[in-house]
């Protein structure tokens, strides 16, 4: 992460910690607000940290372009498992139809 913010490659190991424990410690209070929001509701759902960010464009923007991604990600992922189904349901049909006229 460091790195690609313009840090050289081996960056020293107590700006890495120093890094860890900011990222640690906003990850903590982002959560721990994000309960304190969704608290009436019992769980915590993406909304409730989209809403936390919402006065942050670029992190909200990042958020939802991301989100889009996974989305898409996940589309995919089905379609192809469907394809691959599809295709190992044709190919056990023709080894059957081979098998039967041997």
């Amino acid at each position: 992460m460091m790195y690609g913010f313009g840090d050289d490659p081996n960056p020293l190991p107590e700006s890495v910690a120093l890094m860890e424990d900011i990222v640690v410690e906003y990850i903590t209070d982002l959560v721990h607000k994000a309960q304190d929001t969704g608290s009436n509701r019992g769980k915590l759902s993406v909304e409730d940290f989209l809403y936390l960010i919402r006065k942050d464009s670029p992190k909200l923007n990042r958020c939802k372009e991301l989100l889009s991604m996974n989305e898409e990600l996940k589309q995919a992922r089905k379609a192809f498992e469907t394809d691959e189904e599809n295709l190992r349901k044709a190919f056990e049909a023709d080894d059957d139809k081979l098998g039967s006229t041997e």
